[in-house]
């Protein structure tokens, strides 16, 4: 069954990723009505989820977020959907990376570098930073419970080259690569919500008191690896700029939870700025009325 639906899938969506930009974007405009509209894809979860950070707004305006923010997400999704097709000219000209010397100075410490993002304005075009930087950029992923779709997933992010590792593989690779001397940039979606059983560190993230992933911070205390921040912005509809912010070049002297905290505040500062370019879908905050476990540090 599973792999009748990609069969049936598949066809359209490499048509519409070869689609001209100004009809791509017209059919985006369209895929926002029907979803936004018609089949209302989990519109009170996104519902809930901005009325729990912006209590003080009223519901006219969250109304107005949640639509913007309905735009975005089905162009994002389409923009994946486009990486079937798109040339590393046309992602470079859409996907542009500024203040290249920062992330120079800390590249020049000939270290791999954890690179943390979030689930804001275009993560999956963030490929595109390796053309600019010449420097090997590894994404961390999870599967797809359609295996069929998850094998499409990862051919649209493995596009020039740009390798792919489970998230259950961060460690055992990144060691095997420290050993074989492999310099990458690792770039992990870090704001996502834990497993309950998993919740080993709480506090507050856009105001509310949730279980966070450390892993990121984690990983560069035991590697001694430099953390960055990449900060993708919006400029306008298709077209995005990003930077690399330094988080620290020195994990393991960072006391604990520094850079989980300076990470989660940059992206706080952006959602703040602009919320409608957020992933309000997720349920980021399922685990906020939750008994925090026994031996969980809270913040």
């Amino acid at each position: 069954m599973q792999l009748l639906a990609y069969r049936l899938v598949y066809p359209i969506l490499w048509f519409i990723s070869i689609l001209p930009w100004r009809i791509f974007y017209i059919f985006s405009s369209g895929v926002y009505l029907f979803t936004y509209y018609i089949i209302q894809y989990r519109k009170k979860i996104v519902t809930e989820n901005l009325s729990l950070v912006f209590p003080e707004k009223t519901k006219k305006e969250i109304f107005k977020i949640r639509r913007q923010f309905y735009k975005h997400m089905c162009d994002i999704f389409l923009e994946m959907v486009k990486s079937l097709s798109i040339t590393k000219e046309e992602m470079t000209k859409r996907f542009e990376v500024v203040d290249i010397d920062v992330f120079k100075e800390i590249q020049a410490k000939n270290k791999s570098i954890i690179v943390l993002m979030g689930h804001y304005a275009s993560y999956e075009w963030a490929i595109a930073a390796q053309f600019i930087m010449d420097f090997p950029i590894v994404a961390v992923y999870k599967k797809i419970k359609n295996k069929h779709f998850d094998r499409l997933v990862r051919r649209i992010r493995k596009k020039f080259n740009t390798r792919l590792i489970h998230s259950h593989n961060v460690i055992k690779e990144i060691t095997r690569d420290k050993v074989h001397h492999k310099i990458c940039a690792y770039g992990l979606l870090s704001d996502q919500s834990p497993r309950l059983k998993n919740a080993a560190y709480w506090t507050d993230f856009m105001g509310i008191k949730v279980p966070v992933i450390l892993g990121g911070e984690v990983l560069a205390k035991r590697m001694d690896l430099p953390v960055m921040f990449l900060k993708v912005d919006k400029v306008k509809r298709g077209y995005y700029q990003a930077r690399f912010i330094p988080i620290t070049d020195n994990a393991k002297h960072c006391d604990d939870h520094y850079i989980t905290k300076t990470y989660l505040g940059m992206l706080e500062e952006q959602i703040y700025a602009k919320p409608e370019y957020y992933l309000w879908t997720h349920k980021r905050w399922k685990h906020r009325n939750a008994t925090i476990p026994k031996g969980a540090i809270v913040d």
